[in-house]
């Protein structure tokens, strides 16, 4: 890059300095991920904007680590976050108000700048494509008390709440030593994610008419869009992207089954996609279908990569819940050129498609699903 230009960058973009991390600490923004080094201070030349920030602290021989935390930022042009590593509570804090002058102040002068690592630009539009919904105003009305996301805080969650064999097996996994801790959290408050009803139940309703009204979701999808939403459209997209990158690189159990319940009440309507809502299927579609992208990306050898091995026991097989609802024509290339499902035309609900040039319109097709019998929040 010409000097002038990186020196622009440094300048305009935000800047995470990051103090006295230990060696081998896992960093990562958004995409993004460090293994420190002794000399490591931060990341520079961060484009200004919504960004995800998570790191895992590690033993002194680098070979095991701790739960991953994880915090949003919404940053402006030139501004600077300053976190300092506590050691007895292994994790990342903010400083005093004089000490974040007096660090931000040393960071302009570029007395930092060679222990900055750089912001990889080239990858800022997989970040973007992953969290153009989320909005500052998105991150305060979800992130929990003190910011910070993570698995240990999440102890007991979703007891009582159906899951298929795949997910059971995805909530073993992160119990296993990697996530586990000794230290009882069980009373910290995770994030403030909007309560989405598996039934919808009504007083003086008939039979079939509960059984209409539960099998198109679109009724509730409305009612959760005034109530929850305020009528915002890109608020619920913004929530849905939240709860992905909080559960992909924050590995927030909380966050998978908050995503997943969204995802389900969205496949889960009939009329809206088609007549009431079909805009926010356009936009539904293209949010889930990058992230299905990104997830599910493998590397040269083709084995998954990063934090998308996670996902190997909670949707990369034909019995989770994603291939029972899923059924759209990028959808369907990625799937079957990914994982090699089959998806065979068994209704003709199948059939129906929107005009041929719009490559992300909605296909929806009604599953008997026995967790709807359940009466509890997902």
């Amino acid at each position: 890059m010409d000097p002038e230009a990186a020196l622009e960058l440094v300048r305009n973009g935000v800047t995470l300095l990051l103090l006295d991390v230990p060696q081998y600490t896992i960093v990562g923004i958004d995409t993004q991920v460090f293994s420190l080094g002794p000399a490591f201070k931060g990341i520079k030349m961060i484009p200004p904007g919504v960004h995800f920030v998570f790191y895992s602290s590690s033993t002194r021989d680098g070979k095991e680590f701790s739960p991953i935390i994880g915090f949003f930022i919404d940053a402006g042009p030139s501004e600077v976050i300053v976190r300092k590593w506590e050691q007895q509570e292994e994790c990342l804090v903010k400083v005093s108000e004089d000490e974040e002058m007096r660090y931000c102040q040393a960071v302009r002068s570029l007395e930092f700048d060679r222990q900055l690592g750089p912001y990889t630009l080239s990858r800022y539009g997989d970040w973007k494509r992953l969290s153009n919904y989320i909005t500052k105003s998105t991150i305060e009305r979800l992130e929990p008390i003190g910011g910070e996301i993570t698995v240990t805080s999440e102890s007991g969650l979703g007891k009582n709440t159906p899951k298929t064999s795949m997910e059971k097996a995805l909530d073993e996994q992160l119990k296993t030593s990697k996530f586990s801790t000794t230290e009882d959290k069980s009373q910290k408050k995770g994030c403030y994610y909007t309560s989405i009803p598996r039934v919808i139940k009504r007083r003086g309703m008939q039979g079939n008419e509960l059984t209409s009204l539960n099998l198109d979701k679109t009724q509730l999808l409305e009612s959760l869009l005034i109530k929850e939403y305020g009528g915002s459209e890109d608020s619920l997209l913004g929530e849905l992207q939240f709860a992905f990158i909080s559960f992909l690189m924050g590995q927030s159990l909380e966050a998978f089954l908050q995503w997943k319940s969204l995802v389900s009440l969205l496949f889960g309507c009939t009329e809206a996609p088609f007549h009431t809502r079909s805009q926010l299927f356009v936009k539904f579609i293209k949010v889930i279908y990058y992230q299905l992208k990104y997830g599910l990306q493998k590397d040269h050898s083709g084995t998954q990569t990063g934090a998308s091995a996670l996902l190997d026991d909670s949707w990369l097989s034909a019995d989770s819940f994603l291939h029972r609802l899923c059924k759209t024509r990028k959808f369907r290339e990625l799937l079957e050129s990914s994982l090699g499902w089959e998806f065979q035309q068994s209704s003709a609900v199948d059939g129906i498609y929107f005009e041929e040039n719009d490559e992300y319109a909605p296909v929806v097709e009604i599953f008997d699903d026995s967790s709807y019998n359940e009466t509890t929040s997902a």
